[in-house]
């Protein structure tokens, strides 16, 4: 179809249960619509018309084993129904436009895929690394335009690069390699540009739960094949909401409280002689107590030990949700909170305890929530967002107390989208 009779589709209804069962909520219905038309106009106006598709790639929040990843733990996440969209064109060129949100429009060929240092950290570099990434692998690539919008929150730990750089990898799969390329190599290209063209040096987590879907479970004891399984759970209809609060924390000069993690995580492995943490169990630390503590201190202790204890939560929590069981799940999720601020100890920073936007939060939102829903700290932590399953009897009165102290629509009320990067229309 060409960007017209698109546009005339989506207006008379003619997509709306795709478009249901993509985002998984009613309300979105008419904000998705014209967000699809609005997208589809810019992109005539940018790159004339033609026979267009529009892409998907969902956002997506950490559920289970935060800090793990690095450490090829286990991890339990879910995408969700905030995304990146792409409104794209193939062309015959060897050339790829990509047109972003409030970016000036990237402009590279094929020809030349190499590293550029003065692209690092920009959108460039994550289109050129995953073109890279296809070429490296021996997949077909070649030339299009695309137009980019996304809701997906950014600097809230929702993986907006992740999305993106997904987006980019099912564009790819589907113009010229029929679809045919797994959810798992699109997710695996897309951290190669984030590592190598985009330099940062993140884990596979984001990635492979923008690509694959669904709540999924993720093993990275083998990290060239890490195991996937996605976890079958409707939240909705055992009668809780997903809510991401962003807390308006500054991640500003925060980078020393994210490295030091991993690196005090590895610094106890690498005492019992192994690169992470996985391959040291619980017993090797209680043996070593006091020597590691005299050696490293008692933080990188803590932090060890809580690696430990989420690993067996992931399984814990993936075992409930198979059996259906969403209390066990919620207290799960209650002690991944409670270890993240007592033992893994990312939730402020000592360097400014007069700032503790997730700390209040997190006060806050159990002082409300009581026994009607459990919350923990998003993603890396030290600043930004809280992640909190609440009832649906309370959970628009939860979305307003939290939006009052933290400002309007500051809490976010998300389903858990069944689908990973796809081909919409």
């Amino acid at each position: 179809m060409n960007t017209k009779q698109m546009v005339d589709k989506i207006q008379i209804g003619e997509f709306n249960q795709v478009l249901l069962d993509v985002y998984a909520d009613e309300k979105m219905l008419a904000y998705q619509k014209k967000r699809y038309v609005d997208a589809l106009s810019t992109f005539k106006k940018q790159y004339g018309d033609g026979e267009v598709s529009i892409f998907s790639a969902p956002g997506r929040s950490e559920v289970g084993g935060n800090h793990t990843d690095h450490q090829y733990g286990e991890v339990l996440a879910a995408s969700i129904n905030l995304d990146t969209i792409g409104v794209v064109k193939k062309t015959e060129d060897r050339m790829v436009r990509v047109l972003s949100d409030e970016y000036a429009e990237v402009v590279l060929t094929l020809d030349d895929l190499t590293v550029r240092e003065e692209e690092m950290g920009t959108t460039a570099a994550l289109v050129r690394g995953v073109i890279a990434g296809f070429a490296k692998k021996g997949y077909l690539f070649g030339g299009f335009q695309a137009y980019v919008t996304s809701d997906v929150l950014v600097g809230a730990g929702l993986s907006s690069s992740a999305a993106f750089e997904t987006l980019m990898g099912t564009i790819l799969s589907e113009l010229y390699n029929d679809g045919n390329i797994s959810a798992i190599e699109i997710a695996m290209i897309g951290q190669y540009a984030e590592n190598v063209y985009f330099g940062k040096p993140c884990g596979l987590m984001d990635q492979m739960a923008c690509s694959v879907g669904s709540l999924v479970h993720i093993d990275f004891a083998n990290r060239e094949q890490p195991v996937v399984e996605k976890v079958t759970f409707d939240m909705t209809e055992h009668g809780y909401y997903l809510c991401i609060t962003d807390t308006k924390g500054s991640h500003a000069d925060l980078t020393d409280e994210y490295a030091a993690i991993p690196r005090e995580m590895s610094a106890v492995a690498k005492y019992f002689g192994k690169e992470v943490l996985r391959d040291v169990t619980e017993k090797d630390i209680l043996d070593e107590m006091m020597p590691i503590r005299s050696k490293l201190g008692d933080r990188c202790v803590l932090r060890a030990l809580h690696f430990l204890e989420e690993n067996k939560r992931v399984q814990e929590e993936v075992k409930a949700l198979k059996q259906g069981d969403v209390v066990s799940f919620l207290a799960c999720v209650k002690a991944s909170g409670d270890s993240s601020y007592k033992y893994l100890q990312n939730i402020y920073t000592n360097n400014d305890v007069k700032t503790q936007n997730i700390s209040l939060a997190l006060a806050l939102s159990e002082m409300f929530l009581k026994k009607d829903g459990v919350c923990r700290v998003h993603g890396g932590g030290f600043a930004g967002t809280i992640q909190a399953f609440v009832k649906k009897e309370v959970v628009e009165e939860y979305q307003k107390y939290m939006d009052r102290i933290f400002g309007e629509d500051s809490c976010r009320v998300l389903q858990i989208r069944k689908y990973g990067g796809m081909k919409v229309l």
